[in-house]
């Protein structure tokens, strides 16, 4: 029987990384998933209630934040996650564009404009948080300003894997007006930025096939896995967890996130 689990382990373990590997076979989560979506604003009420242990958590140096929202989201979304943010100590921006309805006419230039406007006001290098297609203008954002950005943080983000493997493609292309579905984007969208680069990511996510969020190994790139809905994982008390210890690891002495003791409960073994 032992022999037989084990046999079955590898095969599913072997089946999860074709299905990552090939982007094409990836489809988009299943009616029960995208229903359980509705947990939401439990995962807010959740993170309320944690409060008081998550204020405890290890605090870093201040570095300033610029948080990206979702797809037609706009910074009133990031706010619980901002405000988390600024009571640890770190200055917090929204993206400050209003609606998030894609990479229009002037909104690329205008996030570069913003996070150089930053560095400068601050004299820091800056830390970048993206939730969900937010989590592709910050990647591509420190490609482009590597010496200003000091890291990021993704959540529930979509830049690897079939664009049809999540339920907002449709919903992009009719805000943006672009073609989701260009080969070379998605070429470029899979290269992970040239800093400290962290994937926070849920298997129940409802709305983005989980594998389109799992980026490759590599020595400042990781993957951390939280149980939470797409429309909540920038309010579970998990991922806000996550983003503290990220946010405190010292400036040029980065080091992936550790997983042993009490946090084994909590987080998933990743994908590297």
């Amino acid at each position: 029987m032992d022999k037989h689990l084990k046999n079955k382990n590898n095969q599913d373990t072997l089946a999860e990384k074709r299905r990552t590997a090939d982007p094409l076979a990836l489809k988009a989560p299943g009616l029960f998933q995208l229903a359980l979506e509705a947990r939401a604003p439990l995962e807010l009420w959740s993170s309320i209630l944690s409060s008081p242990f998550l204020s405890q958590v290890q605090k870093g140096d201040g570095q300033p934040v610029v948080v990206f929202p979702g797809l037609a989201a706009w910074d009133f979304s990031t706010y619980p996650m901002r405000r988390f943010f600024e009571h640890l100590g770190y200055p917090s921006y929204g993206w400050d564009q209003g609606l998030n309805a894609g990479p229009r006419d002037g909104v690329l230039a205008a996030c570069r404009q913003r996070i150089i406007d930053i560095h400068a006001k601050h004299g820091r290098s800056v830390s970048l948080v993206g939730w969900s297609l937010g989590g592709l203008y910050a990647r591509e954002m420190a490609k482009l300003l590597p010496g200003r950005v000091r890291q990021v943080v993704t959540l529930g983000s979509p830049f690897a894997g079939n664009v049809q493997a999540t339920h907002a493609w449709r919903l992009f292309e009719v805000l943006s007006g672009h073609n989701s579905r260009d080969p070379q984007l998605h070429k470029r969208l899979r290269t992970a930025p040239n800093v400290p680069t962290t994937s926070i990511y849920s298997k129940s996510d409802g709305v983005v096939a989980w594998q389109c969020s799992v980026q490759s190994g590599g020595k400042q790139t990781e993957n951390i896995e939280v149980s939470a809905s797409h429309f909540g994982i920038g309010m579970n008390p998990c991922s806000l967890f996550a983003l503290a210890d990220r946010l405190a690891q010292p400036e040029g002495k980065w080091q992936a996130f550790h997983r042993g003791g009490f946090r084994s409960v909590f987080f998933g073994a990743g994908l590297q």
